[in-house]
């Protein structure tokens, strides 16, 4: 492969930025900013975008940057090149979450055109599933995914455990609808039906009736009192999907960033092959719950996502704000 000019480059690393806009986060706040300069993307965390009562910590936004640095990564082997990668490179500079390089040329494998592929398609899920199964060599595979990123995915398969998960969560979606700080957070990214804001979460974009699983999730109100969400037919939505919890040996920043690729790679495999995830973060920023987890559930791992799979026919629209938006180039 010949070597590419400063323009071609340049435009490389747009295109990974734009791959990059695609992850998920929570609430769809897409708590990042990049910059290039010369060969190099920086991923930094815009603070304006965190949510100070709901995770002061700011666990859930380095996980979300985290699903957009593995963007960038599949981008950039997908367009050519071994991306070369440095998380939390500058202690005095704790925004600076990575910096990410194209290496040396290569020609991407059949996994990455197939992750690649996904990274527009994948949408969040916020409802029942079909009773439609999900194969076990796939839940296999999705373990490999994230143990290969350094973090491990358990698919719970006691029905005990499964509804300790569904309890703690309602319970915990409970308290907080109760919390007038934490609800007029949630508010600030709810949006109403006709909305031309490009970030937070679309009133479409999820059930205005959502059908009641058993064990029942509970999802966050983001309608507030309002007649919102969408009219698609939810009939077929009665399954809570495959069970799964995403954990970490440590509980470090880093291990959160770690927790943000190892849950992208799971989501763009999942997505690759029909599958959809609803995510279930209340008790986990609820830090006394999120500690009864680690030590009953999770084997002493801290647990950084409690989500459900499965398969859906569901095909939502995405939106995110423009590259402009988030992009300084030097």
């Amino acid at each position: 492969m010949s070597a590419r000019t400063s323009e071609e480059i340049t435009s490389v690393l747009r295109t990974a930025v734009q791959a990059a806009t695609w992850a998920p986060s929570v609430h769809n706040t897409q708590p990042w900013s990049f910059g290039v300069d010369g060969d190099e993307i920086a991923l930094r965390a815009d603070s304006d975008r965190k949510l100070r009562t709901g995770d002061p910590a700011g666990r859930e936004l380095l996980i979300s940057c985290g699903a957009a640095l593995m963007n960038v990564r599949l981008a950039l082997r997908a367009l050519g090149h071994e991306p070369r990668v440095r998380v939390l490179p500058d202690p005095d500079r704790p925004a600076l979450l990575a910096t990410v390089r194209p290496g040396a040329a290569m020609t991407a494998d059949e996994n990455t055109r197939l992750l690649y592929a996904e990274v527009e398609r994948r949408r969040t899920h916020r409802a029942g599933f079909t009773r439609l199964p999900v194969p076990e060599c796939l839940l296999e595979t999705f373990v490999a995914d994230a143990s290969g990123e350094g973090a491990r995915l358990t698919p719970v398969r006691s029905e005990a455990a499964i509804r300790v998960l569904a309890a703690i969560t309602c319970a915990a979606q409970d308290v907080q609808s109760q919390d007038r700080p934490l609800s007029l957070e949630l508010i600030r990214w709810a949006r109403p039906p006709g909305s031309p804001r490009k970030d937070g979460v679309p009133a479409e974009s999820y059930p205005r009736a959502p059908r009641r699983t058993r064990p029942h999730f509970a999802q966050r109100d983001y309608a507030h009192g309002h007649p919102w969400g969408s009219d698609a037919d939810q009939s077929l939505s009665v399954s809570t999907g495959v069970v799964a919890v995403l954990t970490t040996k440590g509980d470090s920043r880093q291990d959160w960033i770690t927790a943000g690729q190892a849950l992208q790679r799971v989501l763009l495999h999942a997505s690759a092959h029909g599958l959809s995830a609803a995510f279930h973060t209340q008790a986990l920023e609820m830090p006394h719950l999120r500690e009864f987890l680690r030590q009953e559930l999770c084997s002493q791992e801290y647990p950084q996502m409690i989500m459900r799979l499965g398969i859906t026919f569901d095909d939502g629209r995405g939106v995110r704000r423009p590259v402009a938006e988030v992009l300084e180039e030097r």
